[in-house]
């Protein structure tokens, strides 16, 4: 048997992060190894997100960052169980990292991210999975979102814990920083379900129409006007609930269509993405 001292369980904390008393029992279960103790920690790190895999999380951090050009925008949300760990710096570290490396790569999915390598040789997966060993708590990349547009406009809310992409096209040259920041706070606040009621799903238009009908029934009113009622009330769903629609949260005179109108004759929005950790 190996004997392990404080200097050797110092490096192996240096290399891995992991604990004090973990590094230790590593190491003596890997009689001085340190390759076979990084992989015991890695697999103990295996072992606790697997432990906590249905465990919520709500907590985290958000991330955004946009192009030098403003054509292209990417959303990262790693996710955590509790608010102490959102704060810790390894977290943040790797949120970061992750960001970066969305940018760097331009991946299609969180799964593709997931796969690409770090500095250190690792991939973002198994850093989380070694992040998860060394807290003890499940931390997962929730949410990623990739915008490419004529300009993109982000705003994150200042708790950390949501965020919004905006994509215009038409620009024209015009200034719209100003206006789309106005636009993507009322993204965040308001929770458009679409751009305009042409983007709402069908089975969530469906669902607004069954609910009209038997609100209409509930209140008495006759079989043969259900279906005109329900639709009336789908009207109004998609002023309330689709971004061109809605009003101006700044200026309640106006809607979303009609201050693009007046930013930018002919200026659209293409899409957006809203990501919040709750």
């Amino acid at each position: 048997m190996a004997a392990i001292t404080a200097a050797d369980v110092n490096k192996l904390r240096q290399m891995t992060g992991a604990g004090m008393m973990d590094c230790k029992k590593a190491l003596s279960e890997a009689d001085g190894d340190f390759e076979k103790a990084i992989e015991i920690l890695r697999k103990a790190g295996q072992k606790v997100a697997a432990k906590r895999a249905d465990n919520a999380t709500s907590e985290g951090l958000i991330l955004v960052k946009l192009s030098e050009d403003g054509t292209n925008g990417k959303l990262v949300a790693l996710a955590c169980e509790t608010e102490p760990v959102s704060k810790v710096e390894d977290f943040r570290n790797l949120a970061n990292a992750i960001i970066d490396t969305a940018v760097e790569k331009n991946p299609a999915t969180i799964e593709e991210l997931s796969a690409y390598t770090l500095a250190d040789g690792r991939t973002i997966q198994e850093t989380i999975t070694e992040l998860v060993g060394k807290i003890g708590e499940k931390i997962v990349i929730s949410a990623y979102e990739n915008v490419n547009a004529e300009q993109v406009v982000s705003y994150i809310h200042s708790n950390g814990k949501l965020g919004v992409l905006l994509a215009f096209n038409n620009v024209q040259g015009a200034e719209v920083q100003e206006v789309g920041k106005d636009i993507a706070m009322q993204i965040a606040a308001m929770k458009p379900v679409a751009v305009s009621k042409d983007d709402v799903d069908p089975t969530l238009a469906e669902k607004e129409l069954e609910i009209g009908r038997e609100q209409a029934r509930a209140e008495g009113k006759p079989e043969a006007i259900l279906d005109r009622i329900a639709q009336g009330r789908l009207e109004k769903f998609y002023k309330e609930n689709t971004l061109l629609s809605q009003e101006f949260v700044k200026d309640s005179s106006i809607t979303i269509a009609q201050l693009l109108e007046k930013t930018q004759k002919g200026l659209t929005v293409k899409e957006f993405k809203r990501i919040a950790l709750a």
